[in-house]
């Protein structure tokens, strides 16, 4: 089963269009990156999925269900971890897992799960406002994942952390690869290079091409995966 298939998606404000007849293929259990620059659509696009913006025209299936017309089936099978780092700064690690746990209705072992695939024992009992930020992104991220979700949306989960804690970050999300379908934003070409199974780049809108890393490498006659991206978020071909 394909977890997201989209058909002419779209989405405008006024006379801006946000989004421009997207058609779209994510496979159930793979690690997809989309990537365009700023304003290319791709937050609007995740917005959409997940049920926060009400699509203007056209039409999509999120695991099996029509985004129109069955979107309180949908909800309960995926989370979202935004680009602005969602932790209750006063609550403890443990704690912020606890209050997203309770609010799903989660088995509480899944709080003890999380600590434990995320790496996140030894700071358990810190308060939030007192991690590092690539600490606070790798509890957003065990925060929307405690609720065990089938698809997983990250929005630029690394933005803004040094080499080191996006590296350790990455660890975090190529251990999902298998276990919950995600979607990934990032403007870091080496890291949808390394980590994803495929790769759709978006331009003013428009999804210009999807394939592997190596596919995109070949269309763009390049090594270079930033090089790619440039010529073919540019329309360039080889």
């Amino acid at each position: 089963m394909n977890a997201i298939e989209t058909k002419q998606l779209t989405k405008r404000f006024g006379a801006v269009t946000a989004v421009d007849a997207l058609d779209l293929v994510v496979r159930e259990g793979e690690l997809f990156a989309l990537l365009g620059v700023n304003g290319a659509g791709k937050t609007t696009t995740i917005k959409m999925l997940s049920g926060l913006l009400k699509p203007t025209d056209g039409s999509a299936r999120v695991l099996g269900h029509d985004l129109g017309s069955e979107l309180s089936a949908i909800k309960p099978l995926l989370a979202v971890s935004p680009q602005e780092t969602a932790v209750a700064p006063n609550l403890t690690v443990r704690e912020n897992l606890e209050l997203i746990a309770g609010i799903y209705g989660s088995d509480r072992s899944r709080v003890a799960q999380m600590l434990d695939e995320l790496g996140l024992q030894k700071a358990e009992k810190i308060k939030a406002k007192s991690l590092s930020g690539g600490w606070q992104r790798r509890l957003s991220i065990a925060m929307a994942l405690v609720s065990d979700p089938q698809l997983l949306f990250l929005d630029e989960p690394t933005l803004g952390l040094d080499v080191l804690a996006r590296r350790e970050l990455w660890k975090v999300i190529e251990a999902l690869k298998g276990k919950v379908t995600v979607i990934l934003t990032t403007h870091y070409m080496e890291e949808a290079e390394s980590l994803c199974d495929r790769v759709g780049i978006m331009n003013n809108g428009k999804l210009i091409l999807t394939g592997t890393p190596r596919e995109l490498l070949d269309a763009a006659g390049t090594d270079s995966f930033e090089e790619a991206f440039i010529r073919l978020a540019g329309g360039e071909t080889a």
